[in-house]
This record gives structure tokens, sequence and C-alpha cells, in this order.
């Protein structure tokens, strides 16, 4: 009945003044209405977002990417490509990591592992092999940093690159640099002169191992047995 009555306001009824209010339909697309953020993927594969820690595919580390977020759902984007979607977390300093983003990183680490330079590396004691450890689970550049401790190798020997990475590993300190100062301080340099720099970068990388010596002298008194006959 009060829809078909005169309002006394107004001086029209109800029924007919809302036939002026017509429903528009809504846009296409819809607006994005999540919540949007630029965040940098850090070396452990993941972003900051809200307390809680994402995790990304491996190859994205170093790069900038976007995230979106509503109630139930955390999306992450490189560039215009979604490369990640988890549940949203409410709690605080979770890591919300997906098994494929795991497996990605064991496959690339595995990789890492044949690399002819690492496997120079890992031949010159136990102690190479823990460092190696420590560093793929650092983030760091492993090509770079690899390549500046064969330098060292170089430069001051074996035992002194291998007792400078003893002490890193006892201070958790992984990094070149950290294994420089220490050499730096405790170390002289047993070959001031460095190897000879090709252009060819693949010869540059090839590494040979250091000779035993107790083959030379094993040779050496075959050779006199021989010459005494």
């Amino acid at each position: 009945m009060a829809n078909t009555r005169v309002h006394q306001t107004t001086g029209e009824k109800p029924v007919d003044r809302f036939k002026k209010a017509v429903l528009r339909s809504l846009p296409d697309p819809l607006p994005d209405g999540r919540e949007t953020v630029s965040l940098l993927v850090h070396a452990d594969f993941a972003v900051r977002f809200d307390r809680n820690i994402y995790t990304v595919p491996p190859w994205a580390v170093g790069k900038k990417v976007i995230l979106k977020a509503d109630a139930s759902t955390v999306t992450i984007y490189k560039e215009e490509r979604k490369i990640a979607t988890h549940s949203r977390s409410w709690e605080h300093k979770e890591r919300i990591e997906l098994p494929a983003h795991k497996e990605q990183l064991r496959k690339v680490q595995r990789k890492i592992w044949q690399d002819e330079e690492v496997r120079f590396f890992l031949s010159l004691g136990p102690q190479a092999e823990t460092y190696m450890d420590l560093l793929c689970q650092s983030g760091l550049p492993i090509a770079k940093t690899l390549g500046k401790l064969l330098l060292f190798k170089d430069e001051y020997g074996r035992e002194s690159l291998m007792f400078a990475i003893s002490r890193a590993i006892e201070y958790k300190a992984v990094g070149a640099d950290y294994i420089e100062n220490i050499l730096y301080q405790e170390m002289v340099p047993s070959n001031i002169r460095r190897p000879v720099k090709l252009k060819n970068s693949d010869l540059n990388r090839i590494r040979l191992q250091e000779p035993s010596l107790e083959s030379y002298d094993a040779f050496a008194v075959k050779r006199s047995r021989y010459d005494d006959k």
C-alpha cells in the first residue's frame, strides 16, 4: 500500500519514483580489488608479504615480481605471467612453500654440482664440500664465488685456502669476501703471479688436479732400477 501512496516529501508514488533508477550492469572486466605490491624475490626463492614468506620458482631470484592478495589467496606474477599461487596465511613468520618449488631448486642444485669448476673445488678437500653446501643455502652467486675462491687457491695454495674455509665454516661466514679477509690476515701469498687470462673463456675454466709427488717418486725409483739393470 505504501508503495502506491503519494509520498508527502517527494510528491511522488515510490513505485513511480524508482522506475527512474535503473541498475546498470557491472563493468567488464571487473576492476581488480586485490591488495597489490611490488616485491623483490630473495635468495631463498621467496618474497616477504604481511609478515610471512611465500615461495616462487627459483629462476625468479633477484627479480621484481607483483604480488596480489585477497582474503584467501596470494598470487604472484612476473609481468603478466602468473608464476605462483598460495593460500593466504593470517599467521605470522610462516614460510608458505610449494613442493614444486623445492623440487625445482633441487634440480638447479644438481646441475650446479655437475659443473667442472664445482667438481674441481670439491676435490680440494672435505671442507670444500661442507662450504659448498653452505654456499648453496646462502643464495649467493655460486659461479662467481667459486671463481674467486679458485683464484685464492692459485695465489695462496690449496692448504691455505682450506684453512681459511675451515675458519669460515666455524663462524658460518659464507662468501668470497670472508675467505679473502682470513687469507689476508693470516696467510702469505705463495704465488704472486696469477694464471694468464686467455681470450677464450672456456680455456680459462680448465682446472687440472694437483700432481701427486708420490707418483713421481715411484716413477723415479722404477726408472733407477731399470737403469741399474
